[in-house]
């Protein structure tokens, strides 16, 4: 293939353009808030699931200490209806005494419920505790995730004005390029991903190989205006007054 000499260095521009957006699809790729991101869903997830279990423990806490409630309600009417009725005068000494009896057994049982209830509330004030230290996990976790958003969000901003740059970049370069030049090099670029590189020193500045002494010596009787290839990694090598030759 032939090309101008000037138009196969207007390839070394646009391999610069194309290597900067190859780094920005890279970077963007691998924007460390993506991985950052990941790990604070999770957090929120996990720290949203354990306060709906906490939510939910307390919540049937509630009501277990509420029926305490109206358990130890009931044993102290009841108690109190018997006191009334034997401060009445009204009974009988078989029913005094039935009531005497009965008034025992409801003060142990009063005294059993409010031990129970003593410890639902403990164990009450404890879920109430998890609850508030989980809300604020999570709390803690979606600000978390927010601020990793923001900045994935700066960073894709700044990604996307250097690549509209140096889209635009290209579009300017593409039209100076001969089209048969322009294909060969999109095509090596497609496989390798470096389409054209500089020949510096007799080394080839995509793959970075030296080329032997033959190679050299055939690049350099080939006319100025023939296109040459790195035999290593097929890149187009522009000779300018840096190759060596």
């Amino acid at each position: 293939m032939k090309a101008e000499p000037a138009a196969q260095r207007q390839l070394l521009d646009l391999a610069k353009v194309d290597a900067e957006l190859s780094r920005v699809a890279h970077r963007r790729r691998t924007l460390p808030e993506l991985a950052e991101i990941e790990e604070s869903e999770k957090r929120v997830t996990e720290r949203r699931d354990a306060l709906v279990a906490a939510q939910t423990a307390a919540s049937d806490l509630d009501r277990e200490v509420t029926k305490q409630e109206s358990e130890v309600e009931a044993v102290r009417a009841r108690a109190d209806r018997d006191r009334k009725m034997m401060e009445s005068g009204s009974v009988s000494a078989k029913q005094l005494t039935e009531l005497e009896h009965e008034l025992d057994t409801l003060a142990r049982r009063q005294s059993a419920l409010e031990d129970d209830q003593l410890e639902l509330m403990e164990r009450k004030e404890a879920l109430d505790s998890d609850v508030q230290r989980t809300a604020a996990e999570v709390d803690e976790a979606e600000r978390a995730l927010a601020d990793a958003r923001g900045r994935r969000d700066e960073a894709v901003a700044d990604l996307d004005a250097t690549q509209a740059r140096r889209e635009a970049d290209r579009a300017e370069l593409t039209p100076k390029v001969p089209e048969d030049l322009l294909a060969l090099y999109e095509r090596v670029r497609g496989h390798k991903g470096i389409g054209a590189a500089l020949l510096k020193a007799r080394r080839c500045g995509s793959c970075q190989l030296e080329l032997d002494r033959s190679t050299i010596a055939e690049i350099k009787n080939s006319p100025e205006d023939e296109v040459v290839q790195c035999e290593n990694c097929d890149a187009i090598l522009v000779r300018t007054l840096e190759s060596g030759l």
